[in-house]
């Protein structure tokens, strides 16, 4: 009997999770995420897939991020069939993400099309298409955390909350040898201890090899009582120089946490002389999802018997009507929208119509992938192209450290000092940088073995 894992993507970076599971003639796939940033990064989807589908006997997804879950259209449209296991929530918040992901498929390819008939090219197929994400829906399989699950002969797996997002897992894969038992475990994206909203992530003891995340591997959160008075004085600043702050966002998770926040620190922040929209109406749909699941996180996010957050002034704008409104609003208003990177969604209307404001202000919130223009932005671009044209940055940019639903450095070491033994660590979902200092830090605290994945690396189990 034998038990092989395969890296086939987030080696090197922080996109494209995808790892194959091969266990005595069947195979199962660990995630099967989108590579998303620049062209060149998001031209690796379109990649012959690195597995066979007729050989894939199953798929367990650790969370609903498009980075882990953006390929499964794709993979169902060429064929799979099988079971797509994930926790209930993640389920629900797939619901969403999907469809809306083959959504930006056929407008990216809508758009490139329209270039390529001006220059006489053959046009472009998208990805997948809305119709595809959403039939691939119907393969997905609910599991609650602890409840241990065969996938394969001798194969469970189970999930445990990783404090990440909501329905985010950590995947612990045990495997039967006859007596013997290995255990394999995924952290998938591990939450950061202090998370707003979710739980801190499970604890676990017992590993014989364990594949970890490193996306925060270099550098330390700030503290959240920096972070919340560094939101104060953007604020501030904001209000007195009678501007608008743009907020890109994450649509799951950091949305959340800065509804929680606002509501929190409604008095501290001034927040009364504001009016606040999510603009999204994909954030919208998850928010609804955070209310049908508050069993899974601790504080309450909302009015008795709604699914709108707890604050006197928010306005959820889903029709695009009212989002063109906003931009008539030059003073006082508070836009959440996605996408988090600025590489898509309704901000791009907003920093269109504000980035060149200098009484403006632009909050980063999250992860700002290489090549994308939140990133730009954060690296101090001057300009920024929309559609074509450029515009000056003279909106103030702040980027918020604190806010990550990542793990920092800290948390990574603690969470991996929790295993007996010290086991083999292997180092996924992180750039090199994040991941050279994390492996230095892991190797001087713990004297284990560590190594940053490779694409294409095997390793079998026993080691």
């Amino acid at each position: 009997m034998s038990f092989e894992l395969q890296f086939l993507g987030a080696t090197g970076e922080v996109t494209g999770s995808l790892y194959a599971i091969r266990v005595n003639g069947n195979t199962v796939l660990l995630e099967c995420g989108m590579f998303q940033g620049n062209r060149a990064e998001e031209q690796k989807n379109l990649e012959p897939f690195p597995v066979p589908v007729e050989e894939i006997d199953a798929v367990i997804l650790s969370h609903a991020h498009i980075d882990h879950s953006g390929r499964i259209p794709l993979l169902c449209r060429s064929g799979y069939a099988g079971p797509i296991y994930t926790q209930h929530a993640s389920v629900a918040l797939c619901r969403i993400m999907l469809p809306d992901s083959g959504y930006l498929q056929e407008k990216d390819a809508e758009w490139e099309n329209r270039k390529r008939k001006n220059h006489g090219k053959k046009p472009v197929e998208p990805l997948y298409t809305r119709e595809d994400a959403e039939c691939c829906l119907q393969h997905f399989q609910g599991v609650d955390y602890g409840a241990a699950t065969e996938v394969a002969p001798g194969l469970t797996f189970t999930l445990h909350d990783a404090g990440h997002i909501l329905g985010a897992a950590m995947v612990e894969l045990r495997y039967h040898d006859g007596d013997r038992q290995h255990t394999l475990v995924f952290s998938g994206d591990l939450g950061h201890r202090g998370s707003p909203v979710m739980n801190s992530p499970t604890t676990l003891s017992d590993a014989d090899v364990v594949i970890m995340e490193s996306t925060y591997g270099d550098r330390l959160h700030r503290e959240p009582a920096d972070t919340i008075r560094e939101i104060g004085e953007v604020f501030e600043s904001a209000r007195q120089g009678q501007g608008n702050i743009l907020i890109p966002s994450f649509t799951i998770g950091r949305t959340q946490d800065l509804l929680y926040l606002m509501e929190k620190h409604f008095d501290d922040w001034g927040l009364d002389r504001w009016q606040i929209f999510l603009d999204s109406p994909m954030a919208i749909e998850a928010t609804s999802v955070y209310a049908q699941y508050q069993d899974l996180y601790g504080p309450n996010l909302f009015k008795p018997g709604s699914t709108a957050p707890n604050l006197p002034n928010f306005h959820a704008t889903l029709e695009p009507e009212e989002s063109m409104a906003i931009n008539e609003i030059r003073s006082g208003a508070v836009i959440i929208a996605g996408s988090g990177m600025c590489n898509g969604g309704r901000i791009r209307h907003h920093l269109k119509n504000n980035i060149w404001r200098p009484e403006c202000h632009v909050m980063i919130v999250g992860f700002q992938g290489r090549g994308t223009p939140g990133r730009h932005l954060v690296d101090g671009g001057k300009t920024l192209k929309l559609w074509g044209e450029e515009y000056a940055v003279r909106a103030r940019i702040h980027t918020i450290g604190g806010l990550s639903a990542h793990a920092d450095q800290e948390d990574l070491i603690k969470w991996y000092g929790n295993f007996k033994g010290r086991p083999p660590v292997y180092l996924v979902h992180g750039e090199p940088e994040a991941q050279e200092k994390l492996a230095g830090q892991l190797r001087k605290s713990s004297g284990g073995q560590v190594t940053i994945a490779k694409r294409q690396q095997k390793l079998q189990l026993p080691l």
